[in-house]
């Protein structure tokens, strides 16, 4: 078992890559407050704060061999950040879609009005196809395979800047094409 309180947090990332649980233990003791307080600073509630900051670690583990991290601390509060935006995002859409179903009549079931995910990721995905090549890709990696922008340019031997320039111009069409093809879904 290794002493890791003594170590930086590179070497604990280092141990981490090597699936030790004690490094990840450190870790987890070391930022999981202030990653805490970040969460609750915007949620205002503990229950959220603490799941989200259980899953940034738990997607640390689990994404631990693959994982190239530079600046930790960075890293784990960017993570955090982007989680409770996803999160107000997701509850957002929940509170208007319960405003949707309370707004129709008593006997149409909400499921029926809504889109379910699988039939919108079919439908980003056709969209994506007819997508210039590289767009599609740089979208297809990054959005659906969760891939970095870096990772992404690397993969396509493309600069980032490029890269984001690819994505930006694929959301700008698909959100577009979604839009057009949503008026049309629900006229």
């Amino acid at each position: 078992m290794n002493d890791c309180a003594s170590l930086k947090d590179l070497d604990l990332l280092r141990l981490l890559q090597q699936s030790d649980p004690t490094a990840f233990q450190e870790l987890y003791n070391r930022y999981w407050s202030k990653l805490y307080y970040l969460a609750h600073k915007r949620l205002k509630s503990s229950v959220a704060a603490e799941e989200i900051v259980q899953n940034v670690f738990l997607t640390i583990w689990r994404k631990r061999t693959t994982l190239r991290i530079e600046d930790p601390a960075a890293y784990l509060a960017a993570a955090t950040r982007y989680a409770v935006y996803h999160y107000l995002a997701a509850e957002k859409r929940r509170a208007e879609n319960e405003g949707v179903a309370g707004r129709r009549s008593p006997g149409v079931v909400a499921g029926e009005m809504l889109i379910d995910d699988k039939q919108l990721l079919e439908i980003v995905r056709q969209q994506a196809n007819e997508l210039p090549e590289k767009c599609r890709l740089v979208f297809i990696y990054n959005k659906l395979e969760d891939q970095t922008l870096p990772d992404v340019a690397q993969r396509l031997n493309i600069s980032v800047k490029t890269a984001e320039a690819h994505l930006t111009k694929a959301l700008r069409l698909i959100r577009s094409r979604l839009k057009d093809s949503a008026l049309f879904l629900f006229f």
